[in-house]
């Protein structure tokens, strides 16, 4: 309670207030009263003001006799509700009698009261006068508040700054309901965090710059300058007259018209001054998509610009985000099929409205739904749905299997569909654990594809019986050293195995105390290293029944494969299950590359030990920022650290980058160390031996040397020589061996290769390829003169003048239109030679306008296409920020951020754009590009190494970890939220490797929930909580844990009771108790909770 006002009165008992309800304001008659009086001039003088005054004093003494009405309207209600308290209300009005008395006779009961105040009193001293009300109005209790004609008159102190009893705080904000104290006495200014400075970011824009009518720019632009001077100069006739030199005269026959314009320019002003919300530009565009909509609703691109546009108002991680984005999308994709006929058939509208659907639509709804879309065909929505079976977990991997076969026969004679569906199925069996049965299912299908006897006419029943056959003599198989094969194995007449070797090595465990982390180590390290499967005739400790796989577990899931890109295709595909990623393989599956979404579950490389190590920070010094140093007391800058700008993600087009070709980097190329470091290198290596084609099969060769070079440079050269001396004639072999010693870093030797090979082939147009190597080989060792010097000699020119470069650049050109552009992998050669010797003669800005020329001629989006978009930009970069030329950073920065646009999952061009920030101190435009917002084509989709890359982008600079900490939690949390990535293992995994480091192990746990919710058969997750989240898991937890695991069908090499035989946990002894009570417990909290709040 604040004290009283005595401003007025002087320090005496008299200045105490009237205790008697008073009205707010004093009557009119007693101000006149104490006004000093008024001479005769003021009042002729008084205004219009004045009546208003006296206006506003008679509307206030009707309020003030309205309030006494209310007041004796509440004193009636008080005596007919409560007739008892009549007593208190005749005392309670003695009192008031009495305080009005005193408050008559200040002076009388001065000298009745034994204490009287001498000294002065300030309105600011709360030390001494306070008022005490020990006993409250019961009636408070009843009506819920206080009569508001029982608050005495009063004023704050200070104005409200001040509160009694806290002499050293102020007030710095009174709200409504509260009020906000400080020692300093300022406001706390509000921070990014608090919800109304979200609110005022979310609010839309409620102003708007209109452009002037007269001009679209206030300066006008000459010869690239703004020309802005001190003085404005008016022209005579320009000019606008004054408004003294206006004339009054109006002629009779303008008036008319001066009238209406009048009119139409406060028309004008009434429009642009009005309180309507002005029109956004999301508004603006969804205006003008509804009016290409209604011109042309067949269009899907329109229809899938509007949805991603619409669902931009909404942020993947606000509340109930999910199912507001869901319905949503349900309403407008329902309105696109039914729009037009040939909508219904759309692929993409159809899974995108199912995936929506999934999150709102009733479970039998959604079956329907499926069973509709399945009608349309098409192996895009068939993949889609054996994905959503395999999610939903129903039946094990019985129901997966199930679920495959139908595909299967549905699909009928495409090849590559049957071959994804194998994939898949393949990827399901390892996730759950049976690792054995995924490679035994690629091992039988590679020998009806590559072993298969010759000349046979038989039925695929008899096919498979036969090799049925071949598979239970359990001799040495597809994949495992010594094979040879089912059609070898027929014609030596079916010998039998002697003296088998065993294929399973002993692995050792590491030492755990703990039994839950032990157990869930040796499950994590057997998955790994037990990938073959085992034969009747191996000594296995453990006895695993899983391990062995018969014909029969695998046979109804078997194909045979004829034409020969699907046999390249499958041998691809068994690398890709192995962990050999081979960027853009998946996408180039589909037809349309946007269409296919299998890299949710096929880029599982993502979740290795070695990928989470090199995405996340290992250090302390990566993690935390020190931004100054102490030199002699002087603070000096730390220059900013950053890694590598390529990372370990590597995503690109299929073929848009050679294996062995280097990007950025020397050593930066398909496969590196973190590529291969969880791979089984036995298996590939057979794997790279068994499976080739006959003929000319120099792109397999190729991968496998850069296998070989991931692994060890110095090996792979043993490995080209041993390939080169089969087939001394292969130039793309060849050039893969200088290559390899280019990334060696000996240049001499590749340089003899380039110069023996070249001078032995003659005139062959695969030469560019040899020819373009040598040149960038020499120009990034500095030796400019010579690597134009190969240019020349390439198109057979001996002199090195001006007109020597004009005849090479017409015989390049020349070349080139021989070949054609869509032969990209012989021409691409002499269209790089091109463009560099357009670079070493004319510079960078020529160099771009090449390209542009040739880019042009390309169809964007082809493999053409982004592999010279790269290029170019590359040769800029090496031209400007490696070889140190003069260049200005504005003209690639712009360039990249410009293909990026288009090729927003290119990690080669991700790389380079953040090689053009760095320095620049600012992180916007890197935010930009990785954020959610409107900046980005909104129909492209952001796919899984996309949204890897930018995690890893955060660690790009050293210190920034702990600042982008929460931007990349907000990331992944969209990400394992939208309908592109939904349910996918390997986001899941590394967002809780995310929340693992940064130490937030409750809030993985709950994310580790819902990951098992969205992904139920993906056993790596269920094995996080037996060790990283081990300490935010009890015991009991972790046992329902593993009966739900059990309950699923997920594969457990050793049972975690066994695991768990003769351990109790510590301090749990004598305490626990038994099943009953526990359940007896149980039984009397449930009706607890069900009797509330009775």
């Amino acid at each position: 309670m604040s004290a009283p006002s005595f401003s007025s009165f002087p320090p005496s008992f008299s200045s105490f207030p009237d205790l008697e309800p008073a009205p707010s304001k004093p009557k009119a008659s007693s101000s006149r009263d104490r006004s000093p009086p008024r001479k005769k001039e003021h009042k002729d003088k008084r205004d219009t003001k004045d009546k208003d005054k006296d206006k506003e004093k008679d509307k206030r003494e009707k309020e003030k006799e309205k309030e006494k009405s209310d007041k004796k309207k509440h004193r009636r209600h008080h005596k007919d509700r409560d007739s008892g308290t009549e007593d208190e209300h005749r005392k309670k009005k003695s009192r008031k009698h009495k305080d009005r008395d005193v408050s008559e006779h200040p002076r009388d009961y001065a000298q009745v009261q034994p204490f009287a105040y001498e000294e002065t009193y300030s309105p600011l001293d709360t030390k001494t006068i306070f008022y005490s009300d020990r006993k409250g109005d019961p009636l408070n209790i009843t009506y819920g508040g206080i009569h508001r004609g029982d608050v005495p008159k009063y004023h704050l102190v200070a104005r409200g700054r001040k509160i009694l009893g806290l002499p050293v705080q102020s007030v710095v904000h009174r709200g409504l309901h509260s009020i906000s104290v400080d020692v300093g006495g300022k406001r706390k200014m509000p921070s990014l965090t608090d919800s109304g400075s979200r609110h005022l970011l979310k609010a839309p824009p409620k102003r708007r710059l209109l452009p002037s009518a007269k001009s679209a720019h206030k300066y006008e632009e000459i010869e690239g300058f703004l020309r802005i001077s001190s003085h404005r100069h008016k022209d005579k006739d320009d000019e606008d007259p004054s408004y003294r030199n206006i004339s009054g005269e109006v002629h009779e026959s303008d008036s008319d018209t001066s009238s209406s314009s009048e009119d139409e320019g406060e028309g004008e002003s009434s429009g642009d001054e009005s309180d309507t919300t002005p029109e956004t530009s999301l508004q603006a565009t969804l205006r003008s998509l509804e009016e290409q909509l209604a011109a042309d609703p067949s269009s899907i691109p329109t229809w899938l610009s509007l949805l991603a546009h619409t669902l931009s108002t909404i942020p993947p991680t606000s509340k109930n985000a999910s199912k507001a984005r869901a319905e949503i999308s349900e309403s407008i994709l329902r309105r696109a099929l039914s729009a037009h006929p040939l909508n219904a058939r759309s692929k993409r509208l159809r899974i995108k409205y199912l995936q929506a659907g999934e999150e709102i639509w009733h479970e039998n709804k959604l079956k329907e739904e499926w069973e509709e879309a399945v009608k349309v065909g098409g192996v895009e929505i068939w993949m889609e749905w054996l994905d959503w079976r395999v999610r939903k977990g129903e039946g094990g991997m019985d129901g997966v299997v199930q679920s495959a076969l139908r595909v299967l026969a549905a699909l009928g004679d495409d090849e590559i569909g049957k071959l994804r569906v194998l994939w898949r199925v393949g990827n399901a069996f390892r996730d759950a654990g049976y690792i054995e049965r995924a490679t035994a299912l690629f091992q039988a299908e590679a020998e009806l594809i590559f072993n298969a006897p010759p000349h046979t006419n038989s039925t695929t029943d008899q096919l498979l019986d036969s090799l049925e056959e071949y598979w239970e003599s359990e001799v040495p198989r597809f994949g495992e050293p010594n094979s040879i094969g089912w059609s070898t194995w027929l014609t030596n007449g079916r010998p039998e195995q002697t003296n088998p070797p065993s294929t399973r090595k002993f692995i050792r465990i590491p030492s755990i105390n703990d039994p839950y982390t032990r157990w869930a180590s040796e499950e994590l390290t057997s998955d790994r290293a037990y990938v073959m499967p085992t034969r009747t005739f191996d000594e296995d400790e453990t006895g695993d029944p899983y391990a062995t796989i018969l014909f029969s577990d695998i046979r109804p899931l078997l194909f045979p494969v004829k034409t020969h890109h699907a046999k390249r295709v499958f041998r691809l595909i068994w690398l890709s299950h192995l962990g050999l990623h081979i960027p853009g393989f998946v996408q180039s599956l589909s037809e349309d590359s946007q269409e296919n979404t299998d890299d949710r579950w096929a880029h599982h490389h993502l979740r290795s030990t070695a990928y989470l190590s090199s995405i996340f920070p290992s250090s302390y010094s990566e993690t935390h920022l020190i931004t100054a140093d102490s030199v002699a007391g002087v603070l000096v800058g730390r220059q900013p650290e950053y890694t590598s700008a390529f990372g370990p993600v590597k995503s690109w087009g299929y073929g848009a980058l050679e294996p062995l070709e280097t990007a950025g980097e020397r050593t930066w190329t398909m496969w590196t160390k973190e590529d291969v470091q969880d791979v089984n290198c036995d298996v590939v290596r057979e794997l790279f031996r068994q499976c080739k084609l006959p003929g000319d099969d120099h792109e397999w060769d190729v991968l496998s040397v850069a296998f070989e070079a991931a692994v060890n440079a110095k090996s792979a050269v043993k490995a080209s020589k041993a390939i080169l001396a089969k087939t001394p004639q292969s130039l793309p072999r060849w050039n893969a061996h200088a290559r390899i010693e280019r990334i060696r870093g000996r240049l001499d030797d590749a340089r003899k290769v380039y110069q023996t090979i070249i001078s032995a082939s003659g005139k062959d147009p695969a030469q560019g390829a040899l020819w373009w190597d040598w040149a960038e080989a020499e120009w990034l060792s500095g030796a400019t003169e010579t690597a134009q010097q190969v240019i020349l000699r390439s198109t057979r020119t001996e002199s090195t003048g001006g007109i020597a470069i004009l005849r090479a650049k017409r015989h390049l050109e020349d070349v080139i239109a021989q070949i054609t552009l869509s032969r990209w992998t012989d021409c691409a050669g002499w269209v790089k030679l091109r463009a560099l010797l357009e670079l070493l003669t004319s510079g960078p800005v020529a160099l771009l306008a090449y390209c542009d020329s040739v880019l042009n001629a390309l169809t964007p989006g082809q493999v053409a296409h982004e592999s010279l978009t790269v290029t170019s930009l590359m040769l800029v970069y090496y031209y400007g920020y490696m070889l140190r030329n003069p260049t200005p950073p504005a003209l690639l920065r712009e360039r990249v951020e410009r293909a990026i646009e288009r090729y927003p999952s290119n990690t080669a061009l991700l790389g380079l754009f953040l090689e053009t920030q760095k320095g620049q101190g600012v992180w916007g435009r890197i935010r930009e590009l990785l954020g959610e917002g409107l900046t980005q084509d909104l129909t492209r989709e952001k796919d899984v190494a996309r949204r890897v890359a930018e995690v890893w982008v955060a660690r790009w600079q050293k210190g920034r970890w702990e600042a982008e900490e929460e931007r990349t939690r907000s990331g992944l949390s969209a990400a394992v939220q939208h309908d592109r990535t939904r349910g996918s293992p390997v986001l899941w995994r590394v967002y809780l490797e995310f929340e693992i480091r940064c130490g937030q192990l409750k809030r993985a746990k709950k994310l580790l929930f819902r990951a098992v919710g969205e992904c139920p058969l993906v056993k790596e997750l269920y094995l996080l909580a037996f060790g990283p989240l081990r300490s935010v898991f009890s015991a009991r937890e972790l046992n329902d844990w593993g009966e739900t695991m059990a309950e699923r069908g997920l594969r457990m090499r050793r049972g975690l009771d066994e695991a768990l035989e003769g351990w109790s946990e510590p301090g749990a002894r004598g305490e626990r108790v038994s099943e009953d009570e526990e359940d007896e417990i149980e039984y009397d909290a449930r009706e607890l909770r069900r009797l509330r709040p009775y």
